[in-house]
Formats: structure tokens, sequence, C-alpha cells
């Protein structure tokens, strides 16, 4: 019988539990829900004022595109020049400026449409102005001389073809009807002749409210708009007395009231979000989302940077929902978790001491005799899922434990010829030379590279080349004795370590049954072929007292053994001085080529 102390501390521990997972729980779906509403609502508004930028640049664009439709007309040129009213002068400037009107009246962004002559002090030759009632035309002596403004003198400088687009501004020209007072920016295109000369300026006047209105057609109206020149010069603010301050005195600078944006004036960012969430003192209570933008494929180094805002609380009414229904699922909860650890309590303390024997005798093979093996419920179940569970990983460690060997092997051995590899053969070379050197013994390093392979591989194939190499791996078993070692270099290169050789003749001997065996045909893929060897001998003490130098020397022999005419041996000792300093400059020049 389960003693009630322990069943009561269990109950409420487990109660204890459930309490603090189902409020922590809460909480932390509470403060993700406000993040993640945050993060939503300002990729939103990013993606919106992304689109405003782009809707802002291909409006701009578009207006360039008129503007340059109204420069190229002909009969814009001949009346820039003209100076003559006659009646054919008066026709031509008629149907100028019907085309003039037919643009103010399919735009209504335009303010003004202009035609203004180079000379005569920029005088205005076409002109049209909107007022409270609609379009009117300008004529007469209320035409108005514009060579002092700088959309009138910036734009004469440019080239044909190009244009003018000015910065965001409060019109202070006089008598413009409607768009004195009124942001506007001034786009305009040189007037040339055919022969390039330019000869005038047209100028469109946009009107910033209406182009903003048309951009924002889509955007929810709880957004709030921000937009500011390169300078950082407020020119949209939700508050209007903070736009256009460079015209009332005052330098109301975006970058003063949201000190995160100063990277993108500063260009090295092109976008960025703040939300008053995580940065409650760049942005208080507000999401907002920055994008600098240029003016346009014509606008050259001319950018403004625009900014939507969306009000924290608007952001995390839905927060604020959850975060009720999250406490009253917590109360439930917990209530629940009470009565369910009463009952678990129960459940579980009986077969723990059986489950909790089993798991400190894991591996040992009296375990499944504790467990409750015959049990039809859950515990019976978990039982015998432990039980296979043991086994299962038994055999798990085991091919584990297999594959560890099969890896060690293939770290050490040639995947082809299942020969040692380089490195292996290095490591026993090594040892062989220092118990060579330790106990006054010798042995012999012998470098074999084939001499036909080449031949074999380019006219048979990469895979009989392989199945060549496999054949000569085992002619070269078979023609050694066990206490020989062969390896694989690489290649068609193999090299064999004869340890004890107390007399050279049993590293010549080796040698010559090597080339006599690989000059033999050889059965490879239902064919009969000779590869043929050149090998080359070097021995220790004689000829080197490190692996390495043994085995660079046995290489500078076989070159000279090659170099004989192929199938013959070579002992590095029998080479002449000039022999092993031309084979050491012909390596040279082959490892630098």
């Amino acid at each position: 019988m389960m003693r009630p102390g322990l069943m009561v501390k269990l109950s409420l521990l487990l109660a204890l539990i459930g309490v603090l997972a189902s409020g922590s729980t809460g909480y932390y779906a509470y403060r993700a829900n406000r993040s993640m509403l945050v993060g939503e609502a300002g990729r939103n508004l990013l993606t919106a004022t992304e689109l405003l930028g782009q809707r802002f640049s291909v409006a701009i664009d578009d207006m360039a595109a008129d503007v340059l439709v109204l420069a190229t007309m002909p009969s814009s040129a001949l009346m820039a020049q003209s100076a003559d009213d006659d009646a054919k002068t008066s026709a031509d400037r008629s149907r100028l400026a019907q085309v003039f009107s037919s643009f103010m009246l399919h735009h209504p962004v335009y303010l003004q449409a202009r035609l203004i002559a180079r000379d005569r002090f920029g005088l205005e030759r076409i002109r049209f102005d909107r007022d409270g009632h609609g379009i009117v035309e300008v004529q007469g002596e209320n035409l108005q001389e514009k060579g002092q403004f700088a959309y009138m003198f910036d734009t004469l400088k440019l080239e044909p073809g190009r244009v003018y687009i000015g910065p965001i501004t409060i019109n202070r020209e006089y008598g413009t009807h409607y768009a004195e007072g009124k942001p506007i920016l001034h786009l305009a295109a040189p007037v040339a002749t055919r022969a390039g000369d330019v000869v005038g300026v047209v100028v469109l006047d946009v009107d910033l409210a209406v182009l903003l209105k048309l951009l924002r057609t889509d955007l929810p109206p709880d957004y709030e708009l921000y937009i500011a020149n390169e300078w950082g010069d407020f020119l949209v603010h939700p508050d209007a007395s903070q736009a256009f301050g460079f015209d009332k005195g005052r330098r109301v600078f975006m970058q003063d009231s949201f000190a995160a944006t100063k990277p993108l004036f500063d260009r090295t960012q092109s976008n960025m979000l703040i939300n008053g969430l995580t940065n409650p003192e760049q942005a208080p209570n507000e999401v907002l989302a920055f994008v600098r933008r240029p003016f346009g494929t014509s606008a050259g180094n001319r950018f403004i940077v625009l900014g939507l805002g969306k009000p924290l609380s608007d952001v995390l009414a839905g927060a604020n929902r959850l975060g009720d229904q999250i406490v009253r699922m917590v109360l439930f909860s917990s209530v629940a978790a009470l009565l369910l650890a009463i009952l678990f309590a129960r459940a579980l303390t009986r077969p723990l001491q059986v489950l909790t024997h089993a798991a400190t005798h894991f591996f040992a093979e009296t375990a499944t005799e504790a467990l409750p093996l015959k049990r039809t419920d859950e515990i019976g179940m978990l039982a015998r899922c432990f039980d296979r569970m043991r086994r299962e990983i038994r055999s798990q460690v085991d091919a584990l434990h297999h594959k560890q060997h099969q890896l060690a092997h293939l770290a050490n051995h040639d995947v082809l010829t299942s020969l040692p590899n380089r490195m292996l053969f290095m490591q026993k070379l090594d040892a062989a030379v220092h118990d060579a050197t330790a106990n006054g013994k010798r042995l012999a390093v012998l470098f074999i590279d084939l001499d036909h392979f080449k031949q074999i591989n380019d006219q048979f194939g990469h895979s009989f080349g392989d199945a060549v190499l496999v054949a000569v791996a085992d002619a070269l078993q078979r023609v050694l004795s066990r206490g020989h070692t062969v390896a694989r270099l690489g290649g068609d290169e193999f090299v064999v370590l004869i340890e004890d050789a107390h007399f050279p003749e049993s590293a010549t001997d080796l040698a010559t049954s090597i080339v006599r065996a690989l000059e033999s045909d050889l059965p490879v893929g239902g064919r009969l072929v000779a590869v043929g060897a050149s090998v080359g001998i070097s021995e220790c003490p004689q000829d080197g007292v490190c692996a390495r130098d043994l085995l660079l020397n046995a290489d500078t022999a076989m070159y000279v053994a090659k170099s004989k005419g192929r199938g013959f041996w070579q002992r590095y000792c029998d080479l002449s001085a000039e022999q092993r300093v031309k084979i050491a400059y012909e390596n040279t020049i082959v490892e630098e080529d």
C-alpha cells in the first residue's frame, strides 16, 4: 500500500507543475502573440511603404515621359523660337495649346503646364493653370518671364531627352492661380530643334497632395504617412505644422524625430522597421516602416524617404483580447491540473519502482524479468516498449561498433584495391625506419609505376582502368610474401615495404619478380592485358634514414628505370650524383607547372 503522505506530496507537486506550465505557456503565448502581431504589422507596413515608394517612382517616371512627349513635339520647338503672331503662327500655337490643354484635362495631378522660350528672359509662350473651376489658359501680357528660376536655367543645361526633376517645395510664384502656396514638384525637359539646339523648356508642375492621394488609394485609412526630402526636411507629416518647416523659417528633420532613420539619409540602408514594443524610445506607441526611394530613373541622386506608421494600440488589440482568454484558460487548466495530478499520482507511484529498477539496470540480462510485461494496460505496454527499446539499442550499438571498424578501415585503405593507402603506408614506413635505426636492421622501399596504364585507360575507359588496378593489386599480393607491405599511393603508383632486408638481392629479386609478373598477361574483364611496370628501389640506411627521403629516393630511382625503356628496375644507390640532381630538378619543374 502506498503511504498517503507520498501521494499527497506527489499530487501537489504535479498540480503545481501543471499550474506553472499552463501559466507560463499562457504568458509566453501572450508575449509571442504580441511580438508576432507587431512583426506582422511591421512587415505589412514595410510592404505597403515599398509599394508606395514604387508607385511614387512609377508616377514620377510617367510624368517625366509626359514632359518628354510635350518637349519633343516639333511644334514645341517652332513655338519656342517663334516671335511672330501671324496667322500661321497663331494656328500652330492653337494646335499646340490644345495638346497642353488635353494633358491638363486628363491628368488632375498637374497644376500648370508651360512652354517657355529660352530667349526673351525665359518668356512663357504657352501656359495653362488649374484654378478652383477648371483649366485656365494664360495669354498675352499675363505670360511671365521665368529665366531666373532653377527649373529654367538647370533644364537648359540638360541634353535633349533628359528630364529635370526639382525638389518638392511650396510654390511661391505669384499669379499661379490654384498652384500658389501649394506643395509642388517641378518636372521640366529641354525643347530642341532638329539640329539639337535647345530653344526652350516644357515645365509641368505636379500637385503633391493629389499625387499622394492617388498613391494611397489602396492603403488602409489608419496608416500615418511621413515623407522627407534628401536632407530630412518633413514634406508630409500627420501633424501638418511639422511639414515644410524650411518654408516657415525653421527646419524640422525626420532624423531628429526618428533617430533610427539616420542611416537612410547616410545611404547605408534602404529601408528599416521601428516598433514601439521593442524600441519605445524611438517609436513611442507606434509601429513605423521607412523606405528610401529615388525620384526615378531621370532624377540623378535625388531621393525621398517615405514612412508609414500605425498606432501600437491598434496592432495589439487582438493580443489584448487573447490575453483575457488566456487568463480564463489558465484558471480552468489549474483546477483541471489539480484533479489530474491526484489521479495520475495514484496510477503512477505503484509501478514507479519497477520502472526505476529497469531503467537503472538498462543493459542487465535480468532486467526483463523485473518488468511488468504481462500487464495489459499502458504500464504493461510501456514495459514491453522499454524491453524492445533495450534490445534495439543494443543491436544498434553493436552495429555502430561494426561501422566504426569499417570507417577505420576505409580511412587507412584504398577504396578501389583495399590495399593500405598513403597515410597508413607512411605510418608503417616511419615505424619500420625507427625500428631499423634502433636495432641496426635494414629495409627497402620499392616504388612501382605502371608503364602502359594511361594507354589502357584512354583506350578502354576509366571503368576498365579501375579493373586493371585491382588486377595489378592482386598480382602484387601474389608475388609478395606475408612479411611485405604493399600499398597504393594513388593513380597507377604502388609502393612495397621490405623489412629486415639483409641483402640487396632480396630487394632486387623482388623487383625482378614484380616486373615479370606485370609483364605477363593479366585477365581483366574477359581480356588479357600486359600492363608492365618500372620499379625504383631505395634502402635504409644508405639511401635515407626517414620515411619521406626513402619514398622520394625510390620515386627518383623509378624515373631513371622508366627512362631506360620501361620494364626495368633501378636502385637509388647506383645512381650518379648527376642523375640524382637531374631527376630532382625535373620533378621541381613538374611541381611548379
